[in-house]
Parts: structure tokens; sequence; C-alpha cells
């Protein structure tokens, strides 16, 4: 996987005066199944959150609110993308280290994910993540 697997999905909305709707299924709004969801938020002013990548997870991250920027690498190139709108979300495929911070004000990230937490799969140290996506033709 390279930077040219991550992409922005724009999310279907449904607008209503009452309050809009957003909603997502696995395999038709996102390439993957969800096994786990999770969110991170009260981040602190000037924190940092991710510093690691994963060998075989598939990741999709929404702003559900506020905003925050995502640093990605694949060992070769990095972008970084700002998330503050509750309708789209980024894609993160394997093999893609990532780095979040910037965090608004109340901000909430949300995170789905293609697999159960197994540590095994992730990267906490850069080095290593480099010298297998080198590896890995990259």
């Amino acid at each position: 996987m390279s930077l040219q697997d991550v992409r922005i999905f724009d999310l279907p909305r449904i607008l209503d005066p009452r309050g809009n709707l957003t909603f997502i299924e696995g395999n038709k709004h996102i390439p993957f199944d969800i096994k786990r969801v999770y969110y991170l938020y009260d981040v602190p002013g000037g924190a940092h959150r991710g510093g690691h990548g994963h060998k075989n997870l598939h990741q999709f991250m929404i702003a559900m609110s506020g905003s925050f920027d995502i640093l990605l690498d694949d060992g070769r190139t990095k972008f970084k993308y700002h998330l503050n709108r509750s309708y789209y979300g980024l894609y993160i495929p394997p093999m893609m280290w990532r780095e979040i911070d910037n965090f608004s004000s109340g901000s909430v990230c949300m995170v789905l994910a293609s697999d159960f937490y197994d540590e095994a799969d992730y990267y906490r140290d850069y080095e290593s993540f480099q010298a297998d996506a080198s590896a890995r033709g990259r």
C-alpha cells in the first residue's frame, strides 16, 4: 500500500431541518467490514496521538466534532490531511505510519477498524516500520 491508496470518502447525508444524519455501512461506504469502533476525545492542547503503523489493519477516521490533522507516511512519502467535517472520512490502508495532532477544543476522532485489537499488528518503532515498508517494495 502507498499514499495513493489513501482516500477521502464523502459519506451519505440525509439533510433535515431537525438535524442531519450520516450513516456508514461496511463494504458499502468503506472498503472493509467493521469489526471495531473506538474514538479519541478530550485530547489536551498540544498533544498528539498515533505514532504507530499497522501491518494488516484497515482504518477509517472521521472528525465527529471539531478538527484535527493526520500525518500519513508510507515509508517514502508523507502527506498531511485535515479532517473537520463529520460527513467526510479518511481511509487508511495497512502499512501506513500515522500521527494525529492539532486537535481543536472539543474534537472527537472516531475510528472504524477492519479487525479486533491485536498488539502483534502494530509497528511502534518507526525504523522497523520503514525497514518493512522498504522491503515490500516501496
